[in-house]
């Protein structure tokens, strides 16, 4: 299915001009060796290019598509390293160049031999003439041996009938016979391709995946096998499973699908890095307005731009038309999510951490319930409309004083990628959250004795997916306290409590404006865990306090401590769990929004 996806896009991509045609890559260069008509090599050009930075890079040319290198000496056409091309490099013995270089010059003769061109039988001569034994010495060669062996791909160019230099990847005859050869069968196995269902050759070994963290600069593969725990049972091992075989794709295939990820994990608009997974993301069309909206439930923006994003999923989730930057959004048109990870220390290879496919509406439905569930009263002076995964993973992530970043911060960076990976799994799959996102924000709130909007929204989603949806204990008493604004009606202990801590840590601010210890930074932690054992104390502070207010605003606050307390008949339980306390800390929080809105209508008024 995933490699089907991908056959698809590249198809898509090569449609647009966009991607090249099977056989042929994006590959960098670095040398241009030049040829005259006698195959004698006359200059050897520096190619590669300085960039903003001051960096010098290697130019990017479309040539045949190069070989997936083994333990072997397998040579590409038209494009090698100096071992290959000159049999010169570093480090080896006069047998090793000569092995390079040989397959390289049997390459090269088997797929030229019958081109009618100028430059086709040049690199001919050139391969049946060249002294390996002395190529170091060659005055063209010389002054560039020791940056030829550190690496660097080389390409052949020669002059036209013009005069003009011309690369041999350039020439429509050397084209054709690489695309003839390219097609054809030869020694390759043959074999049905699992992806597409068409007889042909089969890729024994698949161009790596660049762009995903921690692995190799020169790519990780997705499909591979070279262990006998990846072989199958029955089958012989070096005909039916070695690397390739086990899974069978064919040539095209792989060309298509390993061309179309590797043009996305390029592409800012069709991935992003969350944690350790690399997500890569687009539709059957491969619309990149689509991939942007996806972007901004990731990583939010500012308040423009979340009502725009929460207005255009509203739509879409109605079934109606997008609008995205002034470009449409077709509710049923396929969208589709990929996430890979390095599967080994090693970086070699791929794992698929999941693989989303739906109509972008649905995906549209999992994330507005998603933010349905985190929705609740906000400060006027928050400015934000949704809470994207970023928000919610920096609102979960512990302020550390400096001496303290040492080890434990690796812990929690680690935890982080764990914890973005799973909430992202939970939206698009409609899975229940993991616990570790409650714990952590438990373990921030304990700490931090804080609490913010963002810990409330998260508490308050966690409840309401893992516990009132998924219909256990006590889901019918927490739907009623985790609305969007307070419950002064529910009876249920924890949430007043909760509420009822609120305004006892008001009373005493009106009581001490210039008291900056207030109990919330002493009695927060404990009030939540074991009620029983501080709210005693609690009340009887309560009561000095009141002394020290007069009238009206006496009268208030000891309204609304007995409006509480009447509404509890038993008496405070010693000890909650942690759903509970949960339930204890949005109750706080709603009845702060409260004492706030009722301030501000005050001075407001």
């Amino acid at each position: 299915m995933i490699l089907q996806a991908l056959v698809r896009c590249y198809e898509v991509l090569a449609e647009q001009g966009k991607l090249q045609k099977p056989g042929w890559s994006p590959v960098k260069v670095n040398w241009g060796l030049e040829l005259n008509m006698d195959g004698q090599v006359c200059n050897l050009m520096p190619l590669e290019r300085t960039d903003e930075r001051g960096k010098t890079i290697p130019q990017i040319m479309s040539l045949p598509t190069p070989v997936q290198h083994s333990s072997n000496a397998e040579a590409s056409f038209l494009c090698n390293k100096a071992k290959y091309m000159l049999g010169i490099g570093e480090e080896i013995d006069a047998k090793e160049e000569n092995k390079y270089f040989t397959v390289c010059k049997q390459k090269h003769q088997d797929i030229l031999k019958n081109v009618q061109h100028p430059m086709a039988s040049a690199i001919v001569r050139f391969f049946n003439q060249w002294d390996i034994k002395n190529a170091k010495q060659n005055p063209v060669i010389e002054p560039y041996v020791k940056r030829l062996c550190k690496g660097g791909n080389i390409v052949f160019l020669m002059e036209d009938e013009n005069g003009d230099l011309q690369f041999a990847q350039d020439v429509p005859e050397i084209c054709t016979a690489w695309d003839e050869f390219y097609g054809k069968t030869g020694d390759s196995v043959v074999g049905r391709c699992l992806v597409t269902g068409e007889v042909g050759p089969i890729a024994i070994l698949h161009q790596s995946i660049k762009g995903v963290s921690d692995t190799h600069a020169s790519g990780a593969k997705l499909v591979s096998f070279n262990m006998e725990a990846s072989e199958s049972y029955g089958k012989d091992k070096e005909r039916d499973c070695g690397q390739g075989r086990n899974a069978p794709v064919g040539k095209r295939a792989e060309f298509a699908y390993t061309a179309a990820l590797n043009y996305m994990t390029q592409k800012e608009e069709f991935h992003t890095q969350l944690g350790d997974t690399l997500l890569v993301y687009w539709t059957e069309e491969m619309k990149s307005e689509y991939n942007d909206v996806f972007s901004m439930t990731l990583s939010g923006g500012d308040g423009i731009t979340q009502r725009e994003l929460d207005g255009t999923l509203k739509r879409i989730c109605q079934g109606k038309t997008g609008i995205w930057k002034n470009m449409l959004l077709n509710p049923t048109d396929q969208f589709y999510i990929l996430g890979l990870t390095p599967d080994s220390s090693k970086g070699s290879r791929l794992s698929i951490r999941f693989f989303y496919q739906n109509t972008f509406k649905v995906f549209a439905e999992m994330e507005q319930k998603h933010q349905e569930r985190l929705k609740i009263d906000k400060p006027s002076y928050d400015e934000r409309e949704r809470l994207s995964v970023w928000m919610i993973l920096k609102e979960i992530k512990r302020n550390k004083k400096k001496e303290d970043e040492d080890k434990s911060e690796e812990k929690l960076t680690k935890l982080q990628q764990r914890l973005a990976n799973e909430l992202v799994d939970s939206i698009l799959f409609n899975k229940p959250y993991p616990t570790a996102l409650f714990m952590q924000t438990e373990i921030c709130l304990h700490a931090e004795r804080k609490m913010t909007y963002g810990k409330a929204a998260i508490i308050k989603a966690f409840l309401l997916r893992n516990v009132v949806e998924q219909q256990r204990m006590s889901a019918h008493i927490y739907k009623e306290v985790l609305g969007v604004k307070l419950n002064e009606k529910t009876t249920y202990i924890p949430y007043r409590l909760g509420r009822l801590f609120a305004i006892l840590e008001r009373l005493q601010k009106a009581a001490n404006p210039d008291n900056q210890t207030t109990i919330g930074d002493r009695y927060f932690n404990s009030a939540c865990a074991t009620p029983g054992l501080i709210f005693p104390k609690l009340i009887k502070s309560a009561h000095i306090y009141m002394e020290k207010l007069e009238g009206g605003l006496k009268i208030y606050y000891n309204n609304m401590i007995m409006e509480i307390i009447g509404g509890i008949d038993e008496s405070y339980p010693m000890s909650m769990n942690l759903q509970d306390q949960g339930i204890f800390q949005v109750g706080y929080y709603h009845q702060q929004q409260k004492l706030f809105t009722k301030k501000e209508e005050k001075n407001n008024g």
